[in-house]
């Protein structure tokens, strides 16, 4: 082999080394496969599946701000000033399916800023529901298993509900509109209410309810009583709604109590938390037009105060509602008193105010 001959083959041999170091440099790995977002239908809309999971998941919540002027419906006397605060509260809904049922999980954060200042975050609902059974912290089922009251923003001036307690709960639900409920409770301590009062059980024994209801096209009718294991005292309300249109409905639900106590001597009823045996709340919701609803509550109670709320909730654009309130309470009993001491001695009030919410 001559000299030129091995020049030749050496510089083939390169060329063809360096191509395939070159061709190696450029090949790309084919992508892994991306799994989007799949939208969860079962539980309504806003689920999603979480990736890699066959859990649905929805967050939602709202943004408010209110203002209030006027004077303190509650506890009477000239606020002398705006009474402002903006809340910001965001919901998680986590859902899947199991061989005992629907298995979730439910999570609202709530962070308020009152006149000024932060008054802290607030988590009033957390809790896990399987197949009928509920244990966690909740709105107390005394209030919410009933409804609530009206549409009003300030529907508790004649007070109908404790708060939040943890609670364990079993509800059964029908498939012709009937449910009923039974559960035990906690209790809270609250410490600004109209008179503070510790409703925590002291020993071993908790609250006790039980709760039906029947539900239909028309309304429904709904019922709830519940023991009081401190106090050792019962408390019941039974409820009534109408649907007299699709845009027109209305409600009338009364409560009573054993052995009621005012406040002043502070053996409280965890809940029968209106002044007197029992107390009376009714009201009424017309959608007057495609933006507007008009909402209406009356509401007395046995020692002598009344209470009467009207409000427009105004959807400027789909999920921004607009509702200025005013609410009028006249004071007798044991909150006459208190107003006439601590308030200036008006047995009267007249409050106003406004709350801009964005639902998302």
């Amino acid at each position: 082999m001559n000299i030129k001959s091995l020049l030749l083959g050496s510089a083939a041999a390169l060329v063809a080394v360096t191509g395939a170091r070159a061709a190696d440099a450029v090949v790309v790995a084919e992508p892994e496969a991306v799994e989007y977002v799949r939208v969860c239908d079962a539980y309504g809309a806003g689920f999603f599946y979480i990736p890699g999971t066959e859990t649905c998941l929805k967050i939602g919540g709202y943004l408010r701000y209110d203002a209030k002027g006027g004077d303190d419906a509650y506890i009477g006397g000239e606020r002398g000033t705006w009474n402002k605060q903006t809340r910001a509260t965001v919901r998680f809904d986590a859902r899947s399916e199991t061989e005992l049922g629907t298995l979730r999980s439910y999570i609202e954060t709530r962070f308020n800023y009152t006149d000024g200042s932060n008054s802290g975050g607030l988590i009033p609902q957390a809790y896990i529901e399987l197949g009928g059974f509920r244990i966690g912290v909740a709105d107390e089922l005394f209030g919410s298993w009933t409804g609530y009251a009206g549409d009003v923003i300030n529907d508790d001036v004649i007070n109908y509900q404790s708060g939040t307690s943890n609670q364990v709960s079993y509800t059964f639900t029908g498939g012709n509109g009937f449910s009923a409920i039974i559960a035990a409770e906690q209790g809270q301590e609250q410490t600004a209410s109209f008179f503070d009062y510790d409703y925590r059980i002291d020993d071993y024994m908790p609250h006790v309810l039980a709760g039906a209801k029947y539900e239909q096209a028309w309304g429904g009718i709904s019922g709830v009583v519940g023991y009081d294991s401190k106090v050792e005292e019962w408390a019941g309300k039974l409820r009534l709604d109408v649907k007299f249109t699709d845009t027109v409905k209305a409600f009338v639900m009364g409560g009573y109590q054993s052995n009621y106590d005012s406040r002043v001597n502070g053996d409280r009823n965890w809940f029968g938390t209106w002044e007197g045996d029992w107390a009376v709340w009714g009201g009424l919701s017309a959608k007057v037009s495609e933006k507007a609803t008009v909402n209406a509550q009356l509401a007395y109670e046995e020692e002598g105060t009344y209470s009467g709320t009207l409000n427009v909730a105004y959807e400027l654009v789909p999920g921004f509602t607009i509702t200025p309130e005013v609410t009028y309470t006249k004071f007798d009993g044991a909150r006459k008193d208190f107003a006439e001491s601590q308030r200036g001695g008006k047995d009267d009030a007249i409050q106003g105010m406004i709350r801009f919410q964005r639902n998302f």
